[in-house]
């Protein structure tokens, strides 16, 4: 046994010097070597033995190798160390494949990039590539917002669908008739986006206004009038009043009067530039509805008509609350003048009823007392104490306009004595009557001022004045 490694230990080591590279600065591993020389310092082993512990080196250094370099520097390697060719060192920077390396790792082709280093995600480019300048993405990891220069936001507001209009435009107009201010309507208008729907606002406005009451009627000519330019032009305002004129079969159902107002408001947005002027001239001979031929003929009409005859910016009448107090007064003094004259009660119920302005009806009441007051006869009181009469029983007068409208004149009879000097009698008797007929109250008739008769004592009294 000791012949026999002995000659092993002495016998020149050409399988395993060729299999394995003994030496550290040849590119072997530490471990291996160490390993190799405990087995020759260890003389107790049998061949078998050798030739087994052999072959477990060797592949512990196979796996070694196939975990330090990639798949052809491996076998490249391998191939190297086992045909006894001195191989790279696998723990070199060239021995090692690097997971940023853009060469082949398939085993073919010539191991260049691919693509001459323009094939894939964020690399350079092949050579010689002229790159153009790019906007910087908002959506970029490295996006500084603040190098970018002044930042501008914008609302974007999505166009109003089908359904969403009518629901989003339908109260604005409703609004519009309490408050009437149209800036405010054109600041809404402007925060919604219309879209190529705005036209059908004004067909909108128009629809709803000939349901409603003159003053709506008013404030929706004005309300076309304000926004033409602005938030509306006037071929959409045009493209409105043909989509109305072309709905006249199916709004008289409704509003059978809807043909002249219609006609009206045609006049009155050519008036207000709110509609070009050619805008009948287009429907001349062109057109087949009963409805909207006449409509079309009430504005030509007043187109016509001379400006002492008629005055498009009143063809609505009084507009409520919105017209000037002074104006209003003069609507009521020739209410009751024309009902003097006449003695229609349903005529000046409903000239009293299109001013709608129940709040200031004390004024009627004031007016009417002052015109029995300055007229002369027993007729004006008995026609002035019917017209009131009726308004009380209606409740267009309430309780409160009647007794304000009768203090008022309490208050101001001195200076009506003045320019009336039966002022206090003609009232006595006016109050009296009104009383009788249920038009007032006794506590309102208790409280008209008297002016009773004055005498003169005796010279003993001193002249003091007696009531």
């Amino acid at each position: 046994m000791a012949t026999e490694v002995e000659s092993w230990t002495s016998a020149p080591q050409t399988d395993a010097g060729a299999v394995f590279s003994l030496e550290p600065e040849k590119g072997a591993e530490t471990g291996l070597y160490d390993e190799l020389n405990e087995s020759e310092v260890n003389g107790n082993w049998t061949p078998q033995e050798k030739a087994l512990h052999e072959a477990r080196l060797k592949a512990k250094a196979k796996r070694r190798l196939r975990k330090s370099s990639s798949r052809d520097s491996t076998r490249d390697s391998l191939s190297e160390s086992l045909t006894g060719e001195p191989g790279a060192d696998p723990n070199s920077p060239k021995g090692k494949t690097h997971s940023n390396d853009r060469k082949s790792r398939t085993g073919k082709g010539r191991g260049l990039p691919k693509k001459g280093g323009a094939g894939g995600k964020g690399v350079w480019g092949a050579a010689g590539m002229v790159y153009e300048m790019e906007e910087p993405d908002a959506k970029d990891p490295n996006y500084d917002e603040s190098a970018q220069g002044d930042t501008i936001y914008a609302t974007v507001v999505p166009v109003l669908e089908e359904g969403e209009f009518e629901k989003a435009v339908n109260p604005i107009v409703q609004e519009y008739f309490e408050h009437g201010d149209t800036r405010e309507v054109e600041m809404l208008l402007k925060e919604l986006n219309l879209g190529p729907r705005k036209y059908e606002f004004s067909s909108l406005a128009l629809s709803l206004s000939l349901e409603g009451k003159a003053s709506h009627r008013e404030l929706t000519s004005r309300l076309l009038s304000d926004l033409v330019g602005k938030v509306i032009s006037e071929s959409d305002m045009a493209r409105a009043f043909h989509k109305t004129l072309q709905e006249l079969p199916d709004l008289i159902l409704d509003t059978p009067e809807a043909p002249q107002m219609l006609g009206q408001f045609i006049a009155r947005a050519i008036a207000d530039h709110a509609l070009p002027m050619n805008f009948l001239n287009r429907y001349k001979g062109k057109v087949d509805c009963d409805h909207a031929r006449a409509a079309l003929d009430r504005a030509s009409v007043l187109m016509t008509m001379k400006k002492e005859m008629v005055r498009l910016d009143n063809v609505w009448g009084v507009g409520g609350g919105q017209r000037p107090v002074k104006h209003l007064i003069k609507e009521m003094n020739l209410l009751l003048k024309e009902y003097l004259v006449s003695g229609e009660l349903s005529e000046a119920e409903r000239c009293l009823r299109d001013l709608e302005v129940p709040h200031f009806h004390h004024e009627l009441v004031y007016e009417a007392v002052v015109m029995v007051l300055e007229s002369n006869g027993e007729g004006a009181i008995q026609m002035m104490v019917k017209l009131l009469q009726a308004f009380w029983k209606s409740g267009l007068i309430t309780l409160d306009q009647m007794n304000r409208g009768f203090q008022r004149v309490y208050d101001e009879l001195p200076e009506i004595s003045l320019d009336v000097p039966l002022a206090h009698s003609i009232m006595e008797a006016f109050v009296d009557v009104c009383f009788q007929e249920s038009v007032i109250t006794a506590q309102l008739r208790d409280a008209c001022p008297s002016r009773g008769r004055k005498r003169f004592v005796s010279e003993g009294d001193g002249g003091i004045v007696k009531n």
